[in-house]
């Protein structure tokens, strides 16, 4: 009998065109919910017109949907550590598929907060099991980069809400832009057929032959053999309490940290997404030139990531992560500044860069930081408490801009969170990450042994 250890299998892999599948799968989900994110900050001026709200009545419909994805990334990341990550997505896809169409037909601030809050369950609930997904898949020498270049499609998906804000609002009325997120519902069955099953969810619920299918696409030169034995590291095995587990084996403080680093990017990163345009329209420039700094902002976040994955991979993640952090902290502050025209499109990039970028390179980090086991369920809770920040950042900017202060205070309300995200990813214990621990846990186990 063959014991196979299905995750350093999955470690040692060459990239090939199982891989791209996944990565590509996952890119386009990504892509999708950046969309229907970024949607309500695009069409934010607009909305605000038509239905007469104020700047912090506006910032509470926006955070409506932080709301949904706090509950959706802790329940929906959580269950699907139960039920099959393959599903999970599957059911957070339609939810902000079909919502997000259906805040577009509101007529009213509250039913377009409730199709909000809905839609938010999906968005939130998708991002953790994406990232669990690519981190179990991926050849592990170029984990970060698949991550991030997977997440950069949520930066891709907020580009595409701003180039096609600017025709469709003007043509056809705010509400189209949120008609269009109806669209992805048609990939639901491809999905189901193309994107493979958690490992060891195959293993537990006893789907051996789906596995050696999955093992033999991931691994062409492994070749199934009778009697195999799956082996899977004890701290990835789904035994117990998943949402314990996060502050067992020493990992307590550092979830902490997590917890606190997320919610830190997360208000920088909605802060900017909801208020970039209306403050750069409040600085003189016309919709379409705030418009186009939203688009600037997005392009350097799809940067930022694929950057920050690459020195990931290259250098030790936590330190890179302190460095784009700082960067953060810097480039914000000064976008409250007067500058030339082109210095402040490089600066909004910057931030774009260090806000969602580094969001990005956080989730890798995170990804790599828990077991396989509770991975899904480690990111969920991270993500789900880092969106209490989220949902702050529209209120409280909001008030910030309510009260007419100057443009620099607001900048640098944005910008305080990233020096306090880069102690904390300076204080996780990486040493307890699953990352650092599997040379020591998976050196018990044979690759292949007879028995």
């Amino acid at each position: 009998m063959r014991h196979i250890d299905i995750h350093r299998l999955a470690d040692g892999a060459s990239f090939n065109r199982f891989h791209a599948g996944i990565l590509a799968w996952c890119a386009i989900i990504i892509i999708c919910d950046g969309y229907d994110l970024a949607v309500a900050g695009i069409a934010l001026p607009s909305i605000m017109k038509e239905m007469g709200v104020t700047a912090q009545n506006a910032g509470f419909m926006v955070s409506s949907a932080l709301f949904g994805m706090m509950f959706g990334a802790i329940f929906l990341g959580t269950i699907a550590d139960r039920i099959g990550r393959r599903l999970a997505i599957v059911i957070c896809l339609a939810l902000f598929s079909v919502f997000t169409a259906a805040a577009g037909m509101s007529g009213d601030p509250y039913m377009f907060s409730l199709n909000r809050f809905l839609a938010g369950l999906g968005i939130g609930g998708v991002m953790p099991n994406v990232v669990a997904q690519m981190t179990e898949y991926s050849p592990k020498k170029i984990r970060a980069t698949m991550v991030t270049l997977m997440f950069s499609g949520y930066a891709v998906g907020g580009m595409l809400a701003a180039v096609l804000g600017k025709g469709l609002i003007e043509g056809y009325g705010w509400q189209s832009v949120f008609l269009a997120a109806a669209a992805p519902i048609v990939l639901i069955p491809f999905i189901l057929k193309s994107l493979p099953e958690s490992m060891p969810f195959l293993v537990k619920n006893n789907r051996l032959a789906e596995l050696q299918r999955i093992l033999a696409r991931m691994e062409p030169s492994h070749r199934a053999e009778p009697g195999d034995c799956f082996e899977v590291a004890r701290a990835d095995r789904a035994d117990g309490a998943p949402i314990g587990r996060l502050f067992q084996d020493g990992r307590g403080f550092s979830t902490i940290m997590f917890w606190i680093a997320f919610f830190m990017c997360l208000f920088m990163v909605y802060a900017l997404s909801s208020w970039l345009a209306k403050l750069m329209a409040g600085a003189g420039y016309s919709l379409g030139s705030a418009l186009t700094f939203v688009l600037v902002l997005n392009f350097g976040a799809v940067i930022g990531a694929v950057g920050g994955g690459w020195l990931a991979d290259r250098f030790h993640i936590k330190h890179v992560l302190v460095g784009m952090y700082a960067l953060a902290a810097v480039s914000i502050t000064l976008l409250g500044y007067p500058v030339p025209t082109t210095v402040l499109f490089v600066l909004v990039g910057l931030a774009g860069a260090s806000t969602i970028g580094t969001q990005i390179v956080t989730y890798a980090y995170a990804g790599q930081f828990y077991p396989t086991a509770i991975r899904s369920t480690g990111i969920g809770w991270a993500s789900g408490v880092g969106r209490s920040g989220a949902i702050l950042a529209p209120i409280v900017i909001g008030t910030l801009v309510g009260m007419a202060l100057p443009l620099q205070q607001n900048f640098v309300a944005i910008a305080i969170p990233a020096v306090i995200a880069a102690v904390s990813i300076s204080l996780v214990s990486h040493g307890k990450s699953a990352s650092a621990g599997n040379a020591i846990g998976k050196a018990a186990l044979a690759d292949t042994s007879e028995a």
